[in-house]
């Protein structure tokens, strides 16, 4: 059993959530950081994800970093307090916490403390559905666990021994515990890496017959996998709740001009991302950065839509697409549904200036019509012009370019129709397959 759990007189489940924050706190200006309020709200938010039930929250304001307790004694003290009055089993603590800090406190207070990136681990453990979301998640959690060795065998005795070698049975189990935790993270990285390696192969089986891929991103709980089921007509869960969907999802699209498109719906991001977390899901965000388009969801109800703007763009940026990020991604500014109608109007007039952000609402379906256009006109911008010489007899291969491309003149001979069509990169390479076992009949200029 870890050491500071709580044996009785609380209840498992009942939760302290605990925001500090150093005071004058430079997040209180500017910049599109958040309010201490609205940090703390979302600490709720996680804690409510793991069926946490909240005893209290506060935001605890400090002159300094203590680094044996985080806190000062007279804090400490006072949390206490308040811990066994609504007889708290865990406390968390929105904040990285040390493993000594996190051991002291648990001494302390005498219940379990989880800092923010235990507290998000937690979320992704109970949520991964996929053998590759578990491996990511098994993968985030041994990286951060590696280091918190020391907390679990601190009852072992801890004496020189001899032969040189710092012995004792405590600091055997600790070895051998590193050891073995070492050498799971080598076999998920295996692991890891084969899923990369299959994801390249998909990936360039799409380019055979390429589909373009537009990937969904955006701040966790905006609306992102609502919209791809609005856009799609799948069945993804959607929630109101912190990452409620983790596996990422692709379905077709069905554009405008008669195109298909493959969509893409990615795990949610969230400000202070544990770098664990992102380098375990690296090979799932590999679908955004190989994305020809990428869609920023946007939750534009929340009172702090452009501090949630700020956190994807830097988690983008992490992930080697800071050029898009300059260039400007488009934007569907979700949840318009909940906002007066004077702010409506108000992001209908931005959106006219802005010809890459188009206000939404996913539940609805209000402007999605609007967002699938503009990403098929964005991806038309790859079209390319070129000739197509097909026989006359093939009707269907001819109504089919007609349907698919965007036909600049036409001459006919005795035997053939000679196409001057732009068409994408995509729709040319599955028109080659449509025409594979008669290529002969087809040229390309």
């Amino acid at each position: 059993m870890e050491e500071g759990r709580r044996e009785a007189g609380g209840t498992v489940g009942r939760c302290l959530v605990i925001h500090p924050m150093l005071r004058p706190a430079a997040s209180d200006a500017g910049d599109g950081a958040r309010s201490p309020e609205g940090r703390l709200e979302e600490a709720v938010g996680l804690a409510r994800s793991i069926e946490l039930e909240i005893a209290g929250a506060q935001i605890v304001r400090l002159r300094s970093w203590r680094s044996a307790t985080l806190v000062t004694t007279g804090i400490m003290a006072t949390l206490g307090e308040t811990i066994a009055a609504l007889a708290v089993a865990v406390v968390v603590i929105d904040a990285a916490v040390t493993p000594m800090q996190q051991r002291n406190l648990e001494r302390a207070w005498k219940c379990k403390v989880i800092d923010r990136t235990g507290l998000i681990l937690e979320i992704f453990g109970a949520r991964a559905r996929t053998h590759e979301g578990c491996l990511q998640v098994e993968l985030a959690a041994l990286s951060y666990q590696r280091s918190r060795l020391v907390r679990s065998w601190t009852h072992l005795e801890r004496q020189r021994g001899g032969f040189g070698f710092l012995g004792g049975p405590g600091e055997s189990q600790l070895e051998m515990d590193r050891r073995l935790i070492t050498d799971r993270i080598v076999l998920i990285k295996r692991e890891l890496e084969t899923v990369r390696r299959t994801r390249g192969l998909h990936r360039e089986s799409r380019k055979r017959v390429p589909y373009p891929v537009v990937a969904l991103v955006g701040y966790t709980n905006a609306g992102k996998s609502t919209l791809f089921n609005r856009l799609t007509h799948a069945e993804v869960t959607a929630a109101d709740q912190l990452f409620a969907t983790l596996d990422p999802t692709m379905r077709n699209l069905a554009l405008p001009s008669g195109r298909q498109a493959i969509l893409s719906d990615t795990v949610g991001f969230i400000s202070d991302l544990p770098t664990q977390l992102v380098a375990a899901f690296r090979a799932t965000l590999e679908e955004v950065v190989e994305a020809d388009l990428i869609v920023h969801v946007r939750d534009v109800h929340h009172p702090e839509t452009e501090a949630q703007r700020a956190d994807v763009h830097a988690v983008l940026t992490e992930l080697g697409l800071g050029e898009i990020v300059e260039r400007g991604l488009i934007e569907a500014l979700n949840k318009i549904d909940l906002l007066p109608e004077e702010q409506r109007q108000a992001l209908r007039n931005q959106a006219r200036r802005n010809l890459d952000a188009v206000p939404i609402s996913a539940r609805t379906g209000e402007g999605c019509a609007q967002l699938v256009a503009l990403l098929d006109v964005r991806l038309e911008t790859g079209l390319r012009a070129v000739r197509l010489d097909v026989k006359l007899s093939d009707g269907a291969t001819l109504a089919w370019v007609y349907r698919h491309g965007e036909v600049l003149n036409r001459a006919d001979d005795e035997h053939e129709a000679h196409v001057e069509v732009r068409m994408s990169e995509a729709d040319l390479g599955r028109f080659h397959s449509r025409v594979g076992h008669s290529s002969d009949d087809v040229t390309t200029n």
